[in-house]
């Protein structure tokens, strides 16, 4: 979303995801930290900041965390004192909040009812008048993220049980939110009533409940029975028990995350009810259909436009190959101390097969064009491999306007395509032609005309977002 207080170096052409969490509950307690890591790997592609695991084992809860991948974070030696009958865990990429070791998730906290562990992936949008309130009721906070603020207020609010909590304090929650809560002797999730980001839950074979936020952390530890959970409802795992409570939906109906079909979620991941992978395909085979151009090649940009490559290619009958390779060791670096080297960073992570190239049409298929830092030196890169033409077709429409559901998409001014038309984005970005996939096109891929947020490409927000925006304005973040 609009990042107010976090300014990365290094941003991409790409919209980034804030968080991945899971939640597991076993009836035995063995390895439950371990899978939570194994969880937690699956999702590593949410979130590269930090990473954070908290278990319990009825008795009292125990945590490790810290900034880095996940592999970076916890060893055989971090996990081995994380033992207990539940646990949750969270990947972290920064939103609300600054990337530092105090943001890192999850929030531990002892309250009047109990050991208290928070993980949270979304964003509310009235985070700061919420936090003001605490601050007013004499809470100390320790952070700036929006996790701790409601992990505060579930840690305030009355009621028997966190289900109890939840349910009275979700009503001030405004934004998207999918969330576990490690208790004493459970784990408890739930999903905003606007369904923006996914969440799921399965079934162990060999005993208990595993929750994630997309349904590929659980295909990898073997789950079974897999459903989603449904935008504003309480799942309970407790060993081999799970109860499941509903609240009322968003009276203005869904708003599922688009992007998570685009880019956001791995390819195999289910998404309300959907393929990824089979999305992506036809969210290629619409393009061919809405801007078909003559050519030798489809060629993806790698990794998450090869289905829509492939899906073009099909429909199309262009042949489908390899042009550029990707080094996938290649993640973020904060040291860039010059324009010429920030410059090399798409060769770094990009080379061109020239022999798929030269005195080639190409057709280049990618998934978006935010803030257009990425798609001109591409397009150099195959021109200089020996491409006679380059035609770039992107698999979702322009990004026009800021996401506040907790995407960091930019603000307005570095959003370029609310700056220059196609015609001018065209030439520069250098390619022959572009065109971007329709709205209309991209939600019959999906294969839903309704319940998906478009905001980002249309301006239509599901909730009121007036006085985020204000207040952004004023600050200087947007125009």
């Amino acid at each position: 979303m609009n990042t107010f207080e976090t300014a990365h170096m290094d941003r991409d052409d790409r919209p980034v995801e804030e968080c991945g969490v899971i939640g597991v509950s076993s009836p035995a307690g063995e390895q439950t930290a371990q899978l939570a890591f194994f969880g937690l790997f699956a999702l590593q592609h949410r979130g590269q900041e930090a990473a954070g695991i908290a278990v319990s084992d009825g008795h009292r809860a125990r945590m490790h965390k810290d900034t880095g991948l996940v592999t970076h974070v916890f060893d055989a030696a971090s996990l081995a004192p994380l033992a207990g009958y539940h646990a949750i865990g969270h990947t972290r990429y920064s939103t609300i909040g600054a990337s530092s070791a105090q943001n890192a998730q999850p929030f531990l906290l002892e309250t009047m009812h109990g050991t208290l562990a928070l993980a949270h992936n979304g964003s509310l949008i009235n985070a700061a008048e919420l936090r003001e309130e605490l601050l007013q009721r004499g809470f100390g906070l320790t952070a700036t993220s929006d996790t701790e603020v409601m992990a505060l207020m579930l840690a305030a609010a009355s009621g028997k049980s966190w289900e109890d909590r939840l349910e009275r304090t979700m009503p001030s929650w405004k934004g998207a939110y999918s969330l576990v809560l490690l208790g004493v002797d459970s784990v408890v999730a739930v999903r905003d009533p606007w369904g923006y980001r996914p969440l799921s839950v399965g079934r162990l074979v060999e005993g208990g409940y595993v929750i994630a936020s997309e349904t590929c952390a659980l295909q990898t530890l073997g789950c079974v029975e897999i459903s989603e959970i449904a935008p504003g409802e309480i799942v309970t795992i407790r060993g081999d028990e799970i109860t499941r409570r509903r609240t009322p939906p968003a009276v203005t109906g869904g708003a599922h995350c688009s992007f998570e079909f685009v880019y956001f979620s791995r390819p195999d991941s289910e998404w309300d009810g959907r393929s990824v992978h089979a999305v992506r395909q036809r969210l290629g085979e619409r393009l061919a259909i809405e801007a078909g151009v003559d050519a030798d090649v489809v060629i993806p940009v790698p990794d998450s436009s090869i289905p829509a490559a492939i899906g073009y290619s099909r429909q199309s009958g262009i042949a489908f190959n390899d042009g550029l390779i990707k080094n996938r060791y290649i993640g973020r670096t904060f040291i860039e101390p010059s324009q010429s080297l920030r410059e090399r960073r798409v060769a770094m992570k990009f080379n061109a097969l020239a022999e798929n190239l030269v005195g080639k049409r190409v057709i280049v298929i990618d998934d978006s064009l935010v803030r257009g830092t990425t798609a001109g030196p591409l397009v150099k890169l195959i021109k200089d491999a020996g491409a006679t033409e380059v035609h770039l077709r992107i698999t979702s429409p322009p990004v026009m306007h800021p996401c506040f559901m907790g995407v960091d998409m930019g603000t307005y001014d570095e959003l370029i395509a609310a700056r220059l038309s196609i015609d001018e984005l065209c030439r520069h970005v250098g390619c022959d032609s572009l065109e971007f996939l329709s709205v209309e096109g991209m939600l019959a891929a999906i294969g839903s005309q309704n319940g998906y947020c478009t905001a980002c490409f249309t301006g239509e927000y599901a909730i009121d977002t007036t006085a985020l925006r204000l207040s952004a304005r004023k600050a200087g973040v947007i125009s």
